[in-house]
This record gives C-alpha cells, structure tokens and sequence, in this order.
C-alpha cells in the first residue's frame, strides 16, 4: 500500500513540475535516477518477501538465525538464508539513496537554483543550436521600411 502510495504522489508531482523537470539543468537525470532506485527498492523489498516465505516454509529447521544457517539446514533455506543475509543491507542502502536524491530535488527547488539550472539548460541549448538558426532573418532598420525595391 506503501509503495503504491508513494508512486501514485511520485507521478503526480513529476507531472506538477514537469516544465522545471524539461528545463532545469540536473532535474532530469535526478528524477530519472530517483526513479530507478526506488523500482530497483521495490523489486528488493518483494523478493525479500519472497525469501522470507521461503524460510518460513522451512520452519523447523535447524538454523543458528533469520539469516543464519547450519550445518544441516536444508539447502533452499540455507540459500534463501544467503540471499536474505544480502538483502538486508541492500533495501537500506536503497531507500537511503532515495532519501538524499529527494534533499537534492528539494534543493533544486529553491529559487536560486532553478534559474542557475534553467540558465545553465539554455545556455547549453543555444551553444547546440547551428549559428544559422540563431540569425535566420536580417535585422529590421527602420530606413528599409521607407525604401522600395
């Protein structure tokens, strides 16, 4: 329910900035990255679910903890054991990531840094646009107006 809450606001306040996103210098990639590692959380968090079903599933079975097998412990238990050992670290890390990228967008919506980063995005736009496009008709002078051809 979590989750889906989470992308649910997610999508609506991409959709809300989605100009500043297009415009501001590091919006996108930000977002794009944030995206990513909350899916890749996502995917982490459902198979630890199915691990730990796993594990339960071998309830009875001789381990030393959650994550920690014995000698005799069955071998899907003790894999799942494995991987769960893993997991652990990983959602974390995860979810810390997803934290500092969401300070980071927090920072980029401040008013200084939204007209550097938009600054920064035309400047790069006109630096890619060929010179012919950027004086593709001659300057009006007042004199031309008066004179016929």
């Amino acid at each position: 329910m979590a989750i889906g809450a989470h992308l649910v606001g997610g999508a609506g306040l991409l959709m809300a900035n989605q100009d500043r996103a297009k415009n501001q210098s590091g919006v996108t990639a930000n977002t794009v990255t944030k995206m990513v590692i909350t899916g890749v959380a996502m995917a982490s968090t459902a198979y630890s679910g199915v691990l730990g079903g796993k594990v339960a599933r071998g309830d009875g079975q001789p381990v030393s903890g959650a994550t920690e097998s014995l000698a005799d412990t069955t071998s899907a238990v003790a894999a799942a054991q494995k991987q769960l050992k893993v997991l652990q670290w990983v959602t974390p890390v995860l979810t810390a990531a997803i934290i500092v990228l969401g300070a980071q967008q927090g920072e980029q919506q401040r008013g200084g840094q939204v007209l550097a980063g938009t600054g920064r995005t035309l400047t790069r736009r006109a630096e890619r646009t060929p010179l012919d496009l950027r004086c593709s008709r001659k300057p009006f002078v007042f004199r031309d107006a008066f004179t016929e051809d």
